[in-house]
Order: C-alpha cells, then structure tokens, then sequence
C-alpha cells in the first residue's frame, strides 16, 4: 500500500521523500492514512472495491461546496480511480483541530449558508454514492418526484431484492410513495445539501473551524437535510438555533421530518438488516397507517 500512496503522490506532483505513512481512523468503507512528505502532511483513502468513480464523485462533492463558499471542506489534491487490480486513491489536506465553545455555532451557520447556496432545478448533474451504493441523480424540475423516484423507490427495489421488504411493509411502502404530495412541497427552494450530514461527517479543524466531509451533494430541499441530522443522536442544540438565525425552517418542516428520516432509514435497512425494520414500520404506520 504504501508503493501505491507514494506513486500517486508523485503523480499529484509532491515527489518529495516520504516521512511517514500510518493508518487513522477514516469511517467503514475505505482505508484511510495519514501521510507526510517533506512538502506537507496528507489526509489518503485507498480501496479497491468500490466503482471506478467512486473518488472522482467524492473529489467533486467537496469542490462543489467548496465554491459555495459557506463552509469548509478539506482541499482536494489528487484522485486515482481504482484499475486492474490496484486500489484507487482519493488525497486530500490533511485537517486537524479541536473545537472551541463556538465551533458548534459555527457550524450551524455554514450549513445555512450552504443551504442558500440554491439552484433552479433540483438533483444533481452525476451520480452519487450514499456509501457504496449508487444514487442516480440528473436534473429535475419537481422535488417531489426527485425525491420520490430518485431516492425513496430505489430503496424499496433494493429492499425488495434484499429480503427486507414483508409484504405489509411493501404495501405501505407504495402507499406511502403515491400519497407523498400530501405532505412534500414538489417546489421548494433548491438548496445545495451535503446529502450524508449525520455526526461523523463534520470535524473541527484548526482554530475549532469546522469542515464538512464525506459529502454526497445534491440539490434539494434544505428540511430533507436538517431531519437527516436529527437522527441517531442529531447535533447539539446550539447548531440548530445558529442554523434557524440563518435560514428559518418552514411550519410543515414537523409533519415532514420522518418523511425525509424515512430515506436514511431505508439505506440502514438495506446495509445493516432488520434492526431498522421497527423504525421504518413506524413512520410508515404514522402516515398510512
């Protein structure tokens, strides 16, 4: 592995001697290193068995929000995709930091700030990953549709496929899927959202700034990626009273929060199995009954 990171370092450009190469915590799906040449410290992911443009997608998440300038991302240097045998590498500025009494605060500010970043259509121009599985996308003129087709039936078809779809949880599924224009405005405003915005997806960089990683980006109703965040745990208080001194929620945003939860749900059903069954069937019971 470490002939692998050192060749894509020389192909970035940074052809300088290699100090240290050691493994870090970097999430489930890839191997992550921390990296250091003579030149600067490094932030690497590597893995072999993911689409061929998983990184590229991952690079061009992080440019996107990047040039909202809103929010921090980590800067992205390079990215090889994964071919005949070799893994594919993603490297990206190394980050380090601890928080500080307003990064939360901070942070709840660059979100909204994301989410006025706004388009005239809703999805996105690729496709995306939420982990390994793809996310077609395209561009869209009915967010309604958008999220009904391009995110929640997917779902169900894969949970289908899995096993994870009962014959009463199908039923309310496809209810659900032909009643959702009873609670989902089909024309929100357009916002850029992270698409993956749960606990482990930001940190605190230097001066306790904060910076967005991981993103699965998208173009899309800003309530969608606020409920995300109130799931398993949510975020502190204080980040959602700087968000709203930014970006107010709309009155509908409670009636539906477990209809955006929903999607997320789903993806946890598919990966880790029945232990999200009871969740899923729970909003489902809610609205269909």
């Amino acid at each position: 592995m470490n002939d692998i990171i050192k060749q894509s370092l020389k192909e970035m450009g940074d052809s300088t001697t290699v100090a240290e190469i050691r493994p870090v915590t970097g999430g489930d799906i890839n191997e992550a290193f921390f990296v250091r040449t003579e030149h600067q410290a490094y932030f690497v992911k590597t893995n072999d068995n993911v689409p061929s443009d998983f990184f590229r997608v991952e690079a061009e998440g992080l440019r996107v929000i990047q040039a909202s300038n809103s929010i921090a991302v980590p800067g992205v240097y390079h990215y090889d995709e994964p071919k005949n045998g070799s893994p594919g590498t993603l490297i990206l500025e190394w980050i380090e930091g601890k928080s500080k009494s307003d990064t939360v605060e901070q942070l709840g500010h660059g979100v909204a700030h994301m989410h006025l970043t706004q388009a005239n259509q809703y999805g996105f121009g690729q496709s995306t990953f939420i982990g390994t599985l793809t996310q077609e996308n395209g561009w869209h003129e009915d967010w309604l549709r958008y999220y009904r087709d391009k995110r929640l039936l997917p779902q169900l078809e894969l949970a289908i496929e899995r096993g994870r779809m009962n014959d009463i949880r199908h039923s309310r599924m496809t209810k659900l899927l032909n009643r959702l224009d009873k609670w989902i405005d089909p024309f929100p405003a357009s916002s850029l959202l992270h698409g993956d915005l749960w606990g482990g997806n930001w940190m605190a960089g230097p001066g306790g700034k904060p910076y967005l990683i991981d993103p699965s980006v998208c173009y899309g109703d800003h309530c969608f990626e606020l409920a995300f965040t109130e799931l398993f745990g949510g975020f502190p208080p204080a980040f959602y009273e700087s968000y709203k001194e930014v970006y107010p929620l709309p009155d509908s945003y409670e009636d539906t929060k477990a209809l955006y939860q929903l999607f997320y749900l789903m993806v946890h059903l598919n990966f880790f199995g029945e232990s999200y069954g009871r969740p899923v069937d729970r909003i489902l019971d809610h609205y269909v009954g």
